[in-house]
């Protein structure tokens, strides 16, 4: 696993809480994203923690860097922490597809057991997205408290987990064993089920995938989701 992080710290943190983990090795520490990219060409580690803000420009390296590994190493999970509650970049991270993907606060880097879950689970091509992002996605949308996704057939929220597993209509339809017709008669469903009707379609995608990851995942203790 390689880490990046601009601050010695709690980058050193990061490899303090994750050393007693048997299965997690830490193969590089980086200060900067070319660094991290040139770690990640040189190691080829599993697994990817980056900080969202680092030199050179401190705004969004680390969604960069989980954008550009998508396409040149697409095995390497990627856990993006920041001290910034804001959906916005949960949705910027993932906007090309959920899998392999992780957005923690940095705060959970004191919880060993949560950190080291999320480390595996998007070894394993899962997803992870913290709890305070999404009250703050589902909030400014103004939602009700209950469950959107309790409006959702059976078959719409199978739909749903396709998408959020980063397939594609295509791919989906041939997961479900339907047309490519019925696949998107059921997304058109489920937007506007999910009062998604007024956003560019990838928007809408991405928030629905959040939605769903936020009440699929395992309890935090037990999955460190």
């Amino acid at each position: 696993m390689t880490v990046a992080e601009d601050s010695l710290l709690v980058r050193e943190g990061i490899a303090i809480v994750l050393a007693g983990e048997p299965d997690i090795d830490i193969d590089a520490l980086c200060a900067d994203y070319d660094e991290l990219m040139a770690a990640v060409d040189g190691a080829e580690p599993d697994v990817v923690i980056t900080d969202i803000r680092m030199p050179p420009t401190g705004t969004d390296e680390g969604i960069r860097a989980a954008a550009e590994l998508r396409r040149t190493h697409p095995s390497v999970g990627v856990v993006v922490l920041s001290q910034y509650v804001d959906a916005a970049y949960a949705v910027a991270l993932f906007d090309a597809g959920s899998e392999g993907r992780a957005y923690l606060l940095k705060e959970r880097i004191s919880d060993p057991a949560q950190l080291a879950g999320a480390v595996r689970s998007v070894a394993d091509g899962g997803s992870v997205i913290d709890p305070k992002v999404v009250e703050v996605l589902v909030t400014t949308r103004s939602r009700p408290k209950a469950s959107p996704l309790r409006f959702l057939t059976p078959r719409e929220l199978d739909v749903l987990g396709e998408i959020a597993r980063g397939k594609n209509n295509a791919a989906v339809a041939a997961a479900l064993g339907l047309s490519e017709r019925a696949v998107e008669k059921h997304i058109n469903s489920l937007f506007a089920k999910l009062g998604l009707t007024e956003e560019p379609d990838v928007h809408r995608r991405v928030t629905a995938v959040l939605l769903y990851l936020a009440e699929r995942q395992p309890p935090q203790d037990d999955a460190g989701s």
